[in-house]
This record gives structure tokens, C-alpha cells and sequence, in this order.
């Protein structure tokens, strides 16, 4: 039973991360007669716009985000990125709280050692060759040991900030102070991963409820320095590969348990499926569900966390999203083209809102249907390349 927003019997869930994903998630609780409480490190973020109220912290403080918590009593925790206090949130669950999926997927999954490990040492799913460095002496050594290429990345980043592909030692100092200034937490510690040769990238959408464990369709996409630039669906794969790849996504989600939305990140190289990474949240990628499935990731995540029914998932139409990013950091800008990009049929325009631009920060996405994967992905691409950022007007 729900009471109404802002009463005293509302059910209430707390966004930990305020963001274009964030913002879909709490428009799709509010249809559902949820009390959205949205919280970042910056004010004016794109969930805060929506929700019912919102909060400015550092999630990183564990007293903070704890004071919060206990001044609010969401009934639901829903952590939206990676940078936060995850001690404290395991703390809070012991104490009764509810944390989605749960505090241990959070923790699992808020740094790249934790997965990998989970992933290729209990689960046995098959994964790049790996090492950790603390230091600039130890990277050093860790790329003779995986050789070049190799991609190195801090332990805690998201949107591919300080990654990158070293491609020989020289590069391998170049390479760590790229990471050390894209981590988060100031986290001091990298991965070195083997440079796999595949043949895509996809990302089985995978929820776990009360109904069990379903898969969306695969969606394949296009990354650029570790953030995505374009995805569509369904991604074609042999009977084989899918199942191969559901197998790897079950896994991974069986041991990190809980109810909700992870999106399952897989190479499909030539040999076998490879586990990626994995996030216990919608992905960056799944935008293109909202236009090409009957219930979106956002709608999925928050039916399984509220604990409803999902008795099927289905894929109408194939679709197709591609970004608009910034090229420059400032609070002066306006987005234009929108109408023309919205001449082309069967295309919608989601704008963040987001207050500020940085180097390489979404802005915006087109997302467009059609009777094919590659006419959908052509006409969302010529969507995207009509919106552009003007800058200082």
C-alpha cells in the first residue's frame, strides 16, 4: 500500500547520484506514487529538477551521507554511481536499512578490484588477464608482466574518466597520471587489463524480481576512451553467443543478489564471451530502451526494487541512441537544433539539463526507431549531429 507523495504514510526512496539516468528513475517512481528525495555533490543536477526534494553532499563522507539517511528514513536506498561511502551504506543495511540492489553489490561493484575478482576468481567467468599497481614502479612492471597494448584504468571511475590504452613502456607514465587525475576518491591504485581484440561490445540488461531473473535484449555499442558514444538493439548474436552471455550475467548477478536493473558490460571477441564490468544500476547505454521496449530499463529497475511483478520483457521495435557531448567546461551555453533534429521521423531528443558543460560531458541523446538496427542508428546519429552546444551567446 502507498500513501501519497509528501504524506505521512509516502513510501520514499533516496537517489544517491542525481544524473540523466537518476532523472529517469525518479520519473518513473513518481508514476508509481513514489516520494523521490534526489541527492548529488552539485546542485541543480538533472534528478534534483524532477524529484520531490534534493540534497547537496560529498557522498564520499560516510557522517554526512549517514546524518542524511537517518534524518530522511528513505525506505529504499537507490545508489546511482559509484562514488559513494560504501562502508556506510553496508553499515546502514545491518542497521535495517534497504539498499539496492544491496550494500555488498554497491561495494562489489564501486571499484574495479572488487568485480574482477568476484568475476574471474569465485565465478570463473572468463575475463581479460588482469594485475593491480599501487605505484608508477609497480604499473611499470605490471605492463611488462600483461604486455602492450594494455588498457589501464583507475579502480574507481566512471564514463571512462582516466582510461586509457598504453600501447608501449613509454607510455606507461603518461598512462598513470592520466588515471590518477580521472579516479575518484583519490584512489591511488590501477588496473592493467589484456588488450582484448573483440569483435563488439554489448550490454545484456539483466533484472532480477520477484518474477526472476530476465534479460533485455542485447544492445551493442560504441565506446570512445572508455565512455559510449552510440548504442542500438538488438545487437545480433549467434543462439550460442547469447546464451553464453546470459550464463555470464547470471552469474554475476546471482552473487551480488539483491532486486533491480544491472547492466552486464561483455566483449564478444572471435574465441569466447568475455566479462567486462558490471553496474547494479541502469546503464548509460539502455537509454535506447526508452523508445524501443515496451517497459524501459528505468521502469524495469524501479517495478523489481519496489518489489512488482515482471512477467515479461518485451522488445518492440528495433532503435538506436547516439550522444551530444561538451567540448569545453563552462555554465554559459544553450543546446540548439533541436527542431531539426526532431524533423526526422520516429526521433526523440532527451536534454539533460545538466547546469554545467566539461570536456566530453553527455549533454544530450537522440534516439530514434526504424525498421532496422542500421537504419535506426544512421537516423539517431544525423539526429545527434543536428543538436550542437552554442557556447557563450
Amino acid at each position: 500500500m502507498y500513501g501519497s507523495p509528501l504524506s505521512a504514510k509516502a513510501k520514499k526512496m533516496m537517489l544517491l547520484g542525481s544524473g540523466e539516468l537518476g532523472k529517469e528513475v525518479v520519473i518513473e517512481a513518481q508514476r508509481l506514487g513514489v516520494e523521490t528525495i534526489a541527492v548529488d555533490r552539485y546542485a541543480d543536477a538533472p534528478a534534483m529538477q524532477v524529484a520531490h526534494r534534493s540534497y547537496v553532499i560529498n557522498m564520499l563522507d560516510g557522517m554526512a551521507l549517514r546524518s542524511l539517511i537517518e534524518q530522511e528514513k528513505p525506505d529504499v536506498i537507490v545508489p546511482e554511481i559509484e562514488a559513494i561511502a560504501t562502508p556506510t551504506l553496508v553499515e546502514l543495511e545491518q542497521e535495517g536499512y534497504r539498499v539496492v540492489p544491496t550494500a555488498t553489490a554497491a561495494r562489489l561493484t564501486m571499484d574495479r578490484e572488487g568485480i574482477r575478482r568476484l568475476a574471474s576468481e569465485t565465478l570463473g567467468s572468463p575475463t581479460a588477464r588482469y594485475a593491480f599497481a599501487d605505484s608508477l614502479e609497480e604499473l611499470r612492471q605490471a605492463v611488462a608482466d600483461i604486455g602492450t597494448p594494455c588498457v589501464i584504468k583507475p579502480i574507481m571511475s566512471s564514463s571512462g574518466k582516466g582510461q586509457s590504452v598504453c600501447r608501449s613502456l613509454e607510455e606507461v607514465e603518461a598512462s598513470w597520471e592520466y588515471a590518477m587525475s580521472g579516479g575518484r576518491a583519490k584512489q591511488t591504485r590501477v588496473i592493467v587489463e589484456e588488450f582484448i581484440r573483440f569483435d563488439s561490445e554489448i550490454t545484456p540488461l539483466t533484472v532480477r524480481s520477484v518474477s526472476g531473473t530476465g534479460y533485455c535484449a542485447p544492445i551493442g555499442h560504441i565506446q570512445k576512451d572508455g565512455d559510449y558514444i552510440e548504442s542500438w538493439r538488438p545487437h545480433f548474436m549467434s543462439e550460442r553467443r547469447l546464451a553464453e552471455a546470459q550464463e555470464i550475467a547470471k552469474a554475476i548477478t546471482d552473487a551480488l543478489g539483491g532486486a533491480g536493473i544491472y547492466g552486464v558490460e561483455l566483449f564478444l571477441a572471435p574465441d569466447r564471451v568475455y566479462f567486462s564490468e558490471v553496474s547494479p544500476r541502469p546503464h548509460d547505454t539502455g537509454m535506447v530502451t526508452m523508445v524501443s521496449q515496451d517497459l524501459s530499463e528505468f521502469a524495469l529497475h524501479v517495478r523489481a526494487i519496489l518489489g512488482f511483478p515482471i512477467p515479461t520483457i518485451r522488445l518492440l521495435t528495433p532503435g538506436a541512441s547516439y550522444t551530444l557531448k561538451a567540448d569545453r567546461e563552462t555554465s554559459d551555453f544553450q543546446i540548439a537544433g533541436v527542431e531539426e533534429a526532431l524533423q526526422r521521423p520516429n526521433t526523440q531528443v532527451r536534454i539533460f539539463g545538466k547546469p554545467e558543460t566539461k570536456v566530453g560531458r553527455r549533454m544530450a541523446v537522440a534516439l530514434s526507431t526504424a525498421e532496422t538496427v542500421e537504419a535506426a542508428r544512421s537516423q539517431a546519429k544525423a539526429a545527434a549531429e543536428s543538436l550542437r552546444i552554442e557556447y557563450g551567446l
